[in-house]
């Protein structure tokens, strides 16, 4: 058992809930890939690497050390209510896409793929957001934090996203919705979920100093 606290999650919760069991990690086909995060990995350095670059610092304010990403990334996996995850890319597989322009130190694993992002799935109806939505056990949501600014509008996280919600309701078939909860002033990932389909519920303050634009993505 770990003593690191996710400061979201929601534990005291019902029985159809805790039935629902944790989130699913979807596949997906070249040229990405998604896995689950390996505490004792090089993982918690390359996310400590990555939380601590500046846009990262602003957007997500958890410049943690690897020590403190170890601890998250094992409490979550110890629980059912999230699912700490790293994107990677083939960018062989990317016609004309230089990843380095500026010579940067990329994490490339197994198979020629590049590390781009840390990915948070979890289970709706156990996080703070439940508070100021109707959650259904099983609805899912997520988070994203692309790591090396080269993939930084560049297109290849916007495909990705293209995929991803079919590929969690196909992943898991009692799954009717997804939501997404970017901070009330990013108006960039409002304007790209709403390009891909999602519905913006309105904003919501769910504690101090954290007001989100929900958005949701309902089965079709």
């Amino acid at each position: 058992m770990t003593s690191h606290v996710l400061k979201r999650e929601i534990v005291d919760v019902g029985d159809d809930i805790r039935a629902a069991g944790p989130p699913v990690v979807p596949t997906f086909t070249t040229p990405y890939s998604l896995r689950l995060v390996d505490p004792d990995s090089a993982d918690p350095d390359t996310i400590a690497s990555w939380m601590s670059l500046p846009h990262l610092v602003e957007s997500w304010e958890q410049p943690w050390t690897r020590e403190e990403w170890r601890a998250d990334s094992a409490a979550r996996l110890a629980g059912d209510y999230s699912r700490p995850c790293i994107l990677g890319v083939d960018v062989s597989q990317l016609d004309g896409f230089d990843a380095t322009p500026s010579g940067a130190d990329l994490t490339v694993g197994s198979a020629g793929v590049t590390d781009v992002a840390y990915v948070e799935l979890y289970r709706a109806a156990r996080d703070e957001n439940a508070r100021v939505y109707d959650a259904n056990p099983c609805d899912m949501g997520f988070h994203i934090a692309t790591g090396p600014t080269e993939f930084i509008d560049r297109g290849v996280i916007s495909a990705w996203m293209a995929q991803l919600a079919d590929a969690i309701f196909a992943a898991d078939r009692r799954c009717d919705t997804i939501i997404v909860d970017p901070d009330h002033r990013n108006t960039r990932m409002r304007r790209a979920l709403q390009k891909r389909g999602y519905t913006e519920l309105g904003e919501f303050d769910v504690r101090p100093g954290r007001r989100i634009a929900l958005h949701t993505m309902r089965r079709s």
